[in-house]
């Protein structure tokens, strides 16, 4: 428990407290598959609407990065 603990206490922050899942409280850890896609699926998750602007933009800053 003190292992538990100290890991969330290094790894949790305000923007991304940690948490225990399943698998870490002795589950088998296809036990939690269904849980974890039901909790993506109700984030209604989608790619950002943009611009062709932007997308050139983002195109130029790719190149500069393959560099």
């Amino acid at each position: 428990m003190q292992a538990y603990e100290a890991l969330l206490h290094a790894t949790s922050t305000h923007h991304a407290p940690g948490m225990l899942f399943p698998p870490m409280i002795r589950k088998c850890p296809v036990d939690c598959f269904p849980d974890v896609l039901d909790a993506l699926n109700d984030l209604k998750m989608a790619y950002p609407k943009t611009t062709s602007k932007r997308r050139q933009e983002l195109k130029s800053i790719r190149k500069l990065l393959e560099r």
